[in-house]
């Protein structure tokens, strides 16, 4: 399922019938809240560690979060990133910028892949993204995209069927798998199941993350 571009935010169309703008549907995996973001563990994780960045408020993607959230998403992905290097590995940011989102809500996941196999010379993305103004421009003139981010580089890339599967096979999955050691392909339901207990350790070891930041 697609949703046509739009440049508004969507800030009140979408909020009784989103998942991510329901506070009891997502407070038994929070793990941070600020002015304007939470932290949460995804419900489904693809592996141990797998995260969620999200915006309070409803927006289509985040090509349409205003420059105003860019300091403090900054900040979370820096405390991102040192959880992960203290627990599992660097981290790997993705975005679906409402190609192939199953909830019409921004959201940023964040893999503990470390780096992607991924390399510019394979000519798949459209844009090496510097800031969030580009994310912005981009969707202001071309509309959906997917991202991608490691430690080296930050890509946006154009709406291609084909190059989304490319890099979700050779990037993302080889990632998981590396990763947990399983190739078998499970559905959202199953990841669900079988999360609940990487979930539960994710939520501890994310609190004495925490605990070590106040000592």
């Amino acid at each position: 399922m697609q949703q046509s571009h739009s440049t508004d935010s969507g800030t009140e169309k979408w909020q009784d019938s989103c998942e991510f703008c329901q506070l009891t549907t997502i407070s038994p995996y929070m793990l941070k809240e600020t002015d304007n973001f939470h932290i949460i563990a995804d419900h489904a994780p693809l592996l141990e560690g797998h995260l969620l960045i999200i915006p309070k408020q409803h927006y289509a993607c985040y090509g349409t979060v205003p420059a105003t959230l860019d300091a403090e998403l900054l900040a979370l992905k820096q405390e991102v990133r040192a959880f992960f290097l203290d627990f599992y590995a660097a981290p790997v940011y993705w975005e679906h910028g409402i190609f192939h989102q199953t909830v019409f809500h921004a959201h940023l996941h964040c893999f503990p892949f470390g780096e992607t196999r991924y390399q510019l010379s394979e000519g798949l993305h459209d844009l090496v993204v510097h800031s969030q103004d580009d994310i912005r421009a981009w969707y202001a003139t071309q509309g959906q995209y997917f991202y991608l981010e490691d430690s080296r580089f930050a890509l946006l890339f154009a709406p291609q069927t084909d190059h989304y599967r490319r890099v979700i096979q050779q990037v993302l999955w080889s990632g998981v798998v590396e990763r947990t050691g399983n190739s078998n392909w499970r559905s959202p339901q199953q990841r669900q199941e079988e999360g609940v207990a990487s979930i539960t350790s994710l939520k501890e070891k994310w609190l004495q993350f925490q605990q070590q930041k106040v000592m």
